[in-house]
């Protein structure tokens, strides 16, 4: 399963959602992970999102085009996201997953990994088909 990542550098999980500039997408298999690439939206933070915030279509349309560009990955993290994205990537069979202590991708990628190999919840089993 593709999983990304909202990040600012490659190697930690630093963005919100919406602002994300770049996401590093990874290949996530019981046996391991490997990195796929670099899908950049924006360099540095997506002024492009924050500034279209005062047109609700306008928002929502480029908003919908970052979905789509993601829509092949079936877990994304990130540091936020705002309620409406998160419904937005749910809808599309995507689960929004918030960090906590662990902020680098590598530690997230050794997480899930563990998850997966021990006892993955129903919803992770369905999201790995």
């Amino acid at each position: 399963m593709k999983v990304a990542f909202a990040t600012t550098d490659a190697v930690n999980v630093d963005e919100h959602f919406g602002r994300a500039g770049m996401f590093c997408v990874y290949e996530v298999t019981p046996e391991g992970y490997e990195f796929l690439e670099k899908r950049v939206f924006a360099e540095g933070r997506d002024e492009e999102v924050e500034r279209s915030r005062e047109s609700a279509s306008e928002h929502e349309s480029i908003v919908e085009a970052k979905v789509e560009r993601l829509g092949d990955c079936r877990l994304i993290f990130m540091e936020r996201i705002g309620g409406p994205s998160a419904a937005r990537l749910s809808r599309r069979g995507i689960m929004p997953m918030k960090v906590g202590d662990e902020r680098t991708i590598e530690g997230n990628l050794r997480r899930l990994l563990e998850t997966i190999v021990n006892n993955p919840p129903i919803w992770l089993r369905k999201a790995m088909g």
